[in-house]
């Protein structure tokens, strides 16, 4: 997998940053200086291709999740964490998942595949549309979630499951809302302020 590591503050917390469809390692380096300088940063590139755009996982159709191949890259991500941190020395429960829409995806399955390892996220127009049966220990996750008001991607119906995924585990959520499928200045310094508020 492409990817990129900058290392900031020696020991201090690690941003996993997980761009949107068609984006790449470093869309969300700006973001993650925006949110602390001093963390450290590992922007990582989707290696699935969907008409020559970087993906995190397959998909049948808008909103129609390839729910095997989830699982299987959702694993194959995990272990390429757990490979850099073993390269960079940092602990998985330092890292902050920083994801956008495809990104925050395949950060929510990591985080229901190994609920006790991550345990903080900052997730940029989520969808997960599907009902979890498993019920995860999510008590000591804190997350802040960005989700949009007129979203043409993420219905508001899904956004309020993204929303209840994490508190019915018992997950700290803080919530904000945008307008459409975006990622604004606005919303970004609301994140730097959840993330102020729960280091």
């Amino acid at each position: 997998m492409k990817y990129i590591y900058n290392e900031n503050k020696k020991g201090a917390p690690v941003f996993i940053l997980l761009h949107g469809t068609g984006g790449t390692e470093t869309d969300l380096v700006s973001l993650a200086e925006l949110l602390s300088p001093e963390y450290n940063v590992l922007g990582i590139r989707g290696n699935v291709q969907e008409n020559g755009m970087n993906r995190y996982f397959k998909r049948h159709g808008e909103g129609q999740y390839d729910w095997e191949d989830l699982e299987f890259r959702g694993n194959e991500l995990y272990e390429f964490i757990v490979e850099k941190s073993k390269e960079y020395d940092f602990q998985l429960e330092d890292v902050v998942f920083v994801g956008f829409s495809n990104g925050s995806n395949i950060a929510i399955q990591m985080m229901l595949q190994h609920p006790t390892t991550f345990k903080k996220a900052a997730l940029f127009a989520p969808l997960y549309p599907a009902e979890v049966a498993e019920k995860q220990d999510f008590s000591d996750v804190d997350i802040f979630l960005s989700l949009g008001k007129g979203d043409p991607i993420v219905p508001e119906s899904e956004s309020k499951r993204v929303i209840n995924l994490f508190k019915e585990r018992g997950a700290d959520v803080t919530t904000a809302w945008v307008n459409g499928h975006s990622l604004t200045q606005e919303v970004a310094l609301e994140a730097k302020n959840w993330l102020k508020n729960n280091s």
